[in-house]
Parts: C-alpha cells; sequence; structure tokens
C-alpha cells in the first residue's frame, strides 16, 4: 500500500504570518509576552505548540531558537549553537519517547527557497500519527563522498540524495555531549559555507536541515535550497553532480575550514 500524503489545511495556512518577503509585518516569536502552549524553556530557547496547525493527523511543535530575530546557524556564536542543537535533539527525543506517534519529524526551514514563513530562527517537531516519514528513506541517502571524519562526526555529500542536487549529511554515532558538539560544529561549518561566496558564488540563501535515526547514528541532512528539479518534482527522480563536481566542492569546503582557522589565529 502506497504511502498517504499528508492533509493540508489551507484555511489555517491563510492566516499564518509571514515576514520573509513582507520584513515589515511584525514577528510573533519576538512578543514572547503573548507566546501560549509552552512545553519547555532554557536560556532564549523556547518549546510550544504551533499555533497555526497545517496538517490533520498530526502534532505541530516549534522551537524558538534565539531571541536574535536575525540569529541563525551561520551567525551564533560556538557555544550558543551548541546548546540549540542539544536542546532540540532533548525536546525530539522527548516527543519520540511519548510512543504517541508513528514517526516524528525534526527539521528547519531558513531564507525564502526553504517553505518557511518566519524569519525568527526556529525548528519544528512534528508527531505523526498515521504516517511513517521515513518509510521511503534508506541508509543510501546518508552515504557518499566524505569531507572529513574522526572518531566523533562524519561529514558528507549525498551520491544517492533523496532529492537533489547537493545534500550534505553530518553524522555521529555515539549520543553523547562531546559528539552532539561536533554535530552541531559541523552543521554550523556546513550552513556558513552553503551561505558564503565560496559556493557557487553566493547563490544560495536558503537551506533546510533534515535529522533522522539510522542504524544508531543521529544524522542532520543540510540542503542548500533553489527551485526543485522538475524531474523530481514530476516524477520523483532525484540527481546527483557527476563525481569530478562533488570533488570540486569537497575541496572548497576544505578550503573554507582552513581559512576559517587561520582567520582564527
Amino acid at each position: 500500500m502506497k504511502r498517504k500524503p499528508l492533509i493540508f489545511k489551507l484555511n489555517v495556512a491563510k492566516k499564518k504570518p509571514e515576514n520573509i518577503r513582507k520584513k515589515e509585518n511584525k514577528c510573533p516569536f519576538c512578543n514572547r509576552e503573548e507566546l501560549t502552549d509552552i512545553i519547555a524553556e532554557k536560556d532564549d530557547m523556547i518549546w510550544l505548540m504551533n499555533k497555526f496547525r497545517t496538517l490533520e493527523e498530526t502534532t505541530q511543535t516549534i522551537i524558538i531558537e534565539s531571541k536574535k530575530h536575525l540569529g541563525d546557524q551561520s551567525n551564533y556564536s560556538i557555544d550558543e549553537n551548541r546548546k540549540i542543537i542539544q536542546f532540540v535533539l532533548e525536546c525530539w527525543k522527548k516527543m519520540e519517547d511519548t510512543n504517541k506517534y508513528r514517526s516524528v519529524l525534526l527539521y528547519k526551514n531558513f531564507g525564502p527557497k526553504s517553505g518557511g514563513s518566519l524569519r525568527h530562527p526556529h525548528f519544528q517537531i512534528v508527531g505523526l500519527n498515521e504516517v511513517d516519514g521515513y518509510e521511503e528513506i534508506s541508509s543510501e541517502n546518508f552515504n557518499g563522498l566524505v569531507l572529513l571524519k574522526n572518531n566523533e562526526v562524519e561529514v558528507n555529500i549525498s551520491k544517492q540524495p533523496i532529492a537533489g542536487f547537493i545534500e550534505f549529511n553530518v553524522k555521529i554515532s555515539q549520543n553523547t555531549e562531546a559528539a552532539q558538539n561536533q554535530l552541531a560544529d559541523q552543521i554550523q561549518n556546513v550552513v556558513k559555507y552553503i551561505l558564503s561566496d565560496s559556493y557557487y558564488n553566493g547563490l544560495y540563501g536558503s537551506y533546510n536541515l533534515f535529522f533522522y535515526h539510522d542504524n544508531g547514528d543521529i544524522i542532520c541532512k543540510i540542503c542548500p535550497r533553489n527551485l526543485v528539479s522538475p524531474y523530481f518534482v514530476g516524477y520523483k527522480l532525484s540527481q546527483v553532480n557527476f563525481d569530478e563536481s562533488l570533488e570540486t566542492i569537497k575541496q572548497g569546503f576544505l578550503e573554507y575550514l582552513r581559512e576559517k582557522e587561520n582567520s582564527n589565529e
């Protein structure tokens, strides 16, 4: 039996605030005094129910990452980013541990081409009552050309991406604080790289973060976003760049890390 699609409630979506394209609009996440249905708080981070629940048979929640309206993995300090990733993983696990859902999704939208509507930095954790959101995902989607690897973390580019073209994977095999810090640091490095002029001359201003469990690993897939390929939209056919192009991206990423290290000396 084919997996059923999620049912989208357009009448709710029409009421959602938007300030990515219309920057003059007020930000509901900045007005913290009026936030409701709060689940947990830590430092500047708030986990709460999504006020605009657009999907049937789901529980939609949001994690506001920071008080900084223009905050993001690309401009947080190392310590800020580590605390955010740790809190996000902790909330994801708590929702999974309720055993109320068929699957629990953790992701982030950033930028006008990511599917997001609010600039203020936030993650989303969504519990799906009846749908397995990971049903069509396999381990092959998380393997590929290795950019760097040590005892705690691996960064690679998918050779079998879910949608294509370029999908970075950051994965850890141990759920320790040290490993989570490495996960956070490399997510930050990849995000900074894909938003920089070093990556396709600064073409990309949007990305998504998607989180998974796979054979004991915790994985963050980082997807630079532009227009979605018509091959994927029309036929569910993903595309991947040829090996020489992936190798060029690898060398560009490593050069970016070297320049970053030199600037910190």
